[in-house]
């Protein structure tokens, strides 16, 4: 599926554009006319693919197989991030300890937060499978399971008296990121498991209006109206985050031959699309600092078309400068195996 590592290219720049926004341009959501809009579908994009390709339906899962892949896993997710963050750490801010100190007790570890949630998600996943290797008359029904029960406690994060994750152990440990986004993984390992019935689905006439009917519909609600309160303030935020990110997934799959590596903007996508490890932990790194931007934007707001141009022209940027660094380190083979995890 070629168009699959297309469409994770994009939502790598996806993730740098919106950085280049947040930290580059010192944009924040508050104020911004594009990022409230664009990460909706941003992070659920990246874990939904990371679900899909979890899914390898010829897998013997045992416990020999499930220990050996989560410790792969282990090592991908964990030392590379460490390596980078102590780098980002060092470079960036006055005073390691207490930088790393702080990054330690946020959820979101300077931003280093995606591969750690990342391996929670894989570890729990692999424990589904393991249990339902025993729920041979059902054989999705573990993993239809925890989607629900996933969509359940990710909406009571938002429910009025609900505190539990604000406790210190969800912060420090980023089980609260976990919490916001298993459902997305969860989500794609189903459309994975139940891929032929959803093509059919996909090619439907009557499944595209009904995606771009409901994103609206939500959107509209989410920035204008504002009909839901108290405990269903997250609901249409919810539905908009679903119905984009299937929207996005329909349109790379009806466009496939577009994204194969005969074409340019395919190969480009790809390129980037199977090295988003490599992007990620080094782009934090090279951001560059242009608050001018942020300050014009701010006194001239709203610019949705601009600030989507400005911070995906940058974002483009400092992708090709970490594809190069990524080129350099990886002529070590021992970089490119405990920092990449490509032997």
């Amino acid at each position: 599926m070629e168009w699959l590592d297309a469409l994770r290219g994009l939502t790598m720049i996806l993730v740098v554009a919106y950085h280049v926004a947040q930290m580059s341009f010192g944009i924040s959501e508050k104020t911004s006319s594009s990022l409230p809009f664009l990460v909706l579908f941003r992070m659920p994009l990246f874990f939904f693919v990371s679900g899909f390709l979890a899914y390898k339906a010829d897998f013997l899962w045992n416990w020999t197989n499930a220990l050996d892949l989560t410790w792969k896993k282990v090592k991908i997710q964990v030392l590379p991030a460490l390596v980078f963050l102590c780098v980002f750490i060092i470079l960036r801010k006055p005073h390691f300890w207490e930088a790393m100190e702080y990054a330690m007790k946020s959820p979101t570890k300077c931003g280093y937060w995606f591969t750690w949630v990342l391996l929670h998600m894989f570890v729990l996943y692999y424990l589904a499978c393991m249990v339902q290797r025993h729920v041979r008359r059902y054989p999705h029904a573990i993993i239809w399971f925890l989607w629900v029960a996933s969509i359940l406690v990710y909406e009571s994060l938002y429910l009025p008296g609900i505190t539990f994750w604000r406790d210190e152990f969800f912060r420090y440990s980023s089980l609260i990121k976990t919490m916001n986004f298993l459902h997305f993984f969860l989500f794609g390992n189903l459309v994975h498991r139940y891929w032929k019935e959803m093509q059919k689905v996909m090619d439907s006439s009557w499944f595209f209006p009904i995606l771009i009917t409901i994103s609206f519909i939500s959107c509209a609600d989410i920035f204008r109206w504002h009909t839901m309160k108290f405990e269903w303030t997250n609901l249409p935020r919810t539905i908009a985050m679903y119905a984009l990110l299937s929207m996005v997934v329909v349109i790379f799959r009806y466009y496939q031959s577009a994204f194969t590596k005969d074409r340019p903007i395919g190969r480009a996508l790809q390129y980037i699309g199977v090295r988003t490890l490599d992007v990620y932990l080094l782009h934090f790194i090279l951001l560059p600092k242009m608050p001018q931007v942020g300050i014009w934007f701010n006194a001239n707001r709203p610019n949705f078309v601009l600030e989507v141009v400005c911070s995906f022209s940058v974002a483009l940027v400092v992708i090709a400068f970490c594809l190069m660094a990524s080129q350099v380190l990886r002529i070590s083979p021992l970089f490119r195996q405990y920092l990449f995890g490509r032997k």
